[in-house]
């Protein structure tokens, strides 16, 4: 039995760049702008991210708006720098069934260490399904390192 290949953590701009996120396979979303503290994100909503009342699970939407606010943060870091989300908040507007869904996040205020950053996510008519903020700490020396 074969142990599958990890790929190195210290690569996670480029595997976010590239689509190569082991959670963004698992939900089905992608990584569309990530650059100067902004970041976009898309999914085809479905029934396969349905609720047991079958409107899409608000995690699904956490996720999809994490994801673009941390890779919005990421985009300001340096080489050697890493990250953590110490907080994370959201509303939810709308009930979703299906719908092509844009997470952008978008870096508010950054700091040295922490960063306050807001996500948007909007259908394909663009009404606001949601609103999500976070707080990132980004990680230095040996804090960042095997991140």
């Amino acid at each position: 039995m074969s142990t599958p290949q990890i790929p190195a953590k210290s690569d996670f701009r480029t595997r976010a760049k590239t689509n190569d996120v082991a959670v963004a396979r698992l939900i089905g979303f992608e990584a569309k702008e990530i650059a100067g503290g902004r970041a976009v994100v898309t999914l085809a909503a479905g029934p396969q991210h349905a609720n047991p009342m079958g409107t899409l699970h608000g995690g699904i939407l956490c996720d999809i708006a994490d994801a673009a606010m941390g890779m919005a943060f990421a985009s300001t870091l340096a080489s050697g720098e890493s990250f953590t989300t110490v907080e994370l908040k959201i509303n939810f507007f709308r009930p979703v069934w299906q719908a092509r869904l844009k997470a952008e996040g978008r870096v508010v205020r950054r700091g040295r260490t922490i960063g306050y950053v807001e996500c948007e996510i909007t259908d394909e008519r663009d009404q606001l399904i949601a609103k999500a903020a976070s707080t990132c700490m980004a990680l230095r020396g040996e804090d960042a390192k095997g991140r």
